[in-house]
């Protein structure tokens, strides 16, 4: 089943998180995902509001734990850990 890689982000380094975006998006189409929105308008209706929002499509959760796992991506990553506050999930679609 398809799955939705779903980020909450508050960039407080933008030159820094611009590297790991570079990096990201990349390893993303890698294993199979499709940014579906990034930032953008949104509504906050409950819980902590980050004003970058995020959601890619993957063809797995397995594929989706893959690409946040895989070499290419963690070197992203390296470059957003002290760049930003973010959470990241992972949830299995219905479709």
């Amino acid at each position: 089943m398809p799955a939705l890689w779903i980020a909450h982000v508050t960039v407080t380094d933008a030159e820094a998180y611009g590297k790991y975006a570079k990096l990201a998006g990349p390893a993303v189409e890698k294993h199979g995902g499709k940014f579906i929105a990034r930032g953008g308008r949104f509504v906050q209706l409950e819980g902590r509001e980050r004003p970058r929002n995020v959601v890619a499509k993957f063809p797995s959760v397995e594929a989706a734990e893959a690409c946040y796992h895989s070499p290419e991506y963690q070197a992203a990553l390296d470059h957003a850990r002290g760049a930003s506050e973010r959470e990241l999930l992972i949830v299995e679609t219905d479709e």
